[in-house]
């Protein structure tokens, strides 16, 4: 999941206690279950999302909505944990290659058709469609068999998805997969009704039809606003909230208005511009309206691997260690965020491996140098830096481009856009340079980050030779791509976990991705008028559990 947001596994230290996210249960009342009462309105900003539709639902801001529209086979609790949705139980073969989930029956879509295993294989199959031109569909359901068929239009069935019986769906892989079931945890593997139709139906992108604990109120007013009312007759555990108001917020200073939103009782949920974080722990903590984790996403800086300046791993290497990034963190950050040295994230402990990027544990300006003028970068070259407005990076940003320019010399130019801008030109022909990047984990595996960040198949260029994988950075080795392949096919998990640690090593030598931090989020939620409130798996608001008092 992008950052802005994206995805999305909330592990480490908590100022706040993150609730887990709500369980698949019976409930047949019509009233909501736990702690609260039924009714109130919350309200939050967001910059305008990419998607709210599970076909191409991909960074934070599109994901908080999706994950309330839709309910999948499986869901992420706030720390990690994989718990059923709507599966009943799951099976794999020996192979890895063979999995087969049961579903809970009698679940109905918002307008009453029936949630079953034809839903899934329709959604399932509408993600991998060629029409769909999906930007998550290859990490998600690119290892089912017919995936290729459906990419390239010569097919409109999922050759790999079958129903036996209404309730149970049957999955055939082409390699083995010993984490499948992780994967079904992300929204794009939500089942989706007939109405759906094709990927590019704009009628169903703006109002999509789902069987969350949340729908739509209207449609998805662009630039404006989203509405959310509670879904009475949703399957599982029912939501309290009447309805979720979402104010987008088109300006550079998002963050800075959901701030203020806040301040003036407009927003019940913000962000803060770094600036601001200091005052307002101070301010907020007192009131118990400060939450604060440790979250499994990391933030980087994209190189371009493919052409341009940082083509060469000694130049994205010159680069790495020309930023001192103890300095910001200390100056910029005020101290709230911690040195990243790695790829995968330390809530990942099973696979963490502290120092890995040695470029990364503190700034050399000699080896920078020296390491650029062995790569060809001199003095004077061009360097474009791209990053998204709205998220309060413009601050970060500008001490990176001024640390390079101080050490390296070379002309850094500073590229600002919307965030769907951005991520628009990180995939476009001819991309170069190095872009602001951030990734949380939408599902709780080492594979979330190595496969779609970095493992060709995740470059997946169009006839144009747009990226339309997660791979922006266009890294392509064989050798990781061969590890990330044998992890997924080793199923013992401890087994499986060190060929990921060797696959993450080799990338880390090739300085595939530039760490910058680790993530630390912070967000203040209104505990006057409103309980339950904590950071979700994707360090969104956990919507369905949050009551009014």
């Amino acid at each position: 999941m992008r950052g802005a947001k994206s995805a999305k596994w909330v592990v480490g230290a908590v100022i706040v206690a993150l609730a887990a996210t709500a369980c698949g249960g019976d409930n047949k009342d019509d009233k909501p279950t736990g702690a609260g009462k039924a009714g109130g309105t919350f309200s939050l900003g967001l910059v305008e999302p990419v998607s709210i539709d599970p076909v191409n639902a991909q960074e934070s801001e599109g994901i908080l909505v999706t994950d309330n529209l839709f309910t999948g086979l499986y869901e992420p609790t706030a720390d990690g944990k994989v718990i059923p949705a709507l599966a009943t139980s799951k099976t794999v073969s020996d192979d890895g290659k063979t999995w087969t989930f049961k579903i809970k029956p009698g679940t109905k879509f918002t307008n009453g058709e029936i949630v079953n295993a034809e839903a899934f294989i329709r959604g399932w199959t509408r993600l991998a469609a060629k029409a769909s031109a999906s930007d998550v569909a290859t990490p998600n359901v690119g290892g089912i068999d017919g995936f290729e068929a459906l990419q390239k239009g010569t097919a409109t069935t999922f050759s790999g998805l079958t129903a036996p019986d209404e309730n149970t769906l049957q999955v055939k892989l082409t390699t083995p997969d010993f984490e499948f079931d992780v994967k079904t945890t992300h929204t794009s593997m939500s089942p989706v009704p007939k109405v759906a139709g094709a990927g590019k139906n704009q009628a169903y992108n703006d109002a999509p039809i789902g069987n969350g604990p949340f729908k739509m109120s209207g449609k998805w007013e662009h630039n404006k606003s989203i509405t959310l009312v509670r879904n009475d007759d949703y399957g599982l555990t029912k939501a309290h909230l009447d309805t979720v108001k979402i104010s987008i917020l088109n300006s550079a200073n998002a963050a800075q208005l959901e701030y203020q939103g806040f301040q003036s009782g407009q927003f019940d949920w913000a962000r803060m511009p770094t600036a601001q974080l200091t005052s307002a722990k101070a301010k907020y903590t007192a009131q118990n309206e400060w939450i604060q984790a440790d979250t499994s996403g990391m933030n980087y800086l994209l190189p371009i691997t493919e052409n341009g300046p940082l083509k060469t791993a000694k130049a994205r290497q010159a680069i790495s260690y020309a930023i001192d990034r103890d300095a910001i963190i200390a100056g910029v950050f005020q101290g709230m965020q911690t040195k990243s040295t790695t790829i995968l994230p330390p809530s990942f402990k099973d696979v963490y491996q502290k120092d890995l990027c040695v470029s990364c544990i503190k700034q050399d300006k000699d080896k920078a140098k020296s390491l650029a003028a062995e790569a060809g970068l001199k003095p004077g070259d061009e360097l474009h830096i791209g990053f998204n407005t709205g998220g309060g990076h413009e601050e970060w940003v500008q001490a990176v481009v001024q640390q390079i320019k101080d050490v390296l010399g070379l002309n850094v130019k500073m590229d600002a856009k919307p965030f769907k801008e951005l991520l628009a030109a990180q995939q476009a022909p001819g991309a170069t340079g190095a872009y602001r990047f951030a990734w949380g984990a939408d599902y709780p595996t080492p594979d979330n980050f190595l496969f779609p960040l970095l493992d060709s198949k995740s470059i997946n260029k169009d006839a144009s030779g747009k990226v339309q994988g997660d791979n922006r950075g266009r890294y392509n080795n064989p050798a990781f791509d061969a590890l990330v392949e044998k992890a997924r096919s080793t199923k013992d998990s401890a087994a499986r976990n060190e060929v990921y640690k060797q696959a993450e090593k080799l990338a880390m030598d090739d300085q595939a991705l530039i760490p910058l931090w680790n993530r630390t989020q912070f967000r203040l939620v209104n505990t006057k008028k409103f309980t339950g409130g904590a950071m979700d798996f994707h360090e969104d608001p956990n919507l369905a559990e949050i009551s009014a008092k």
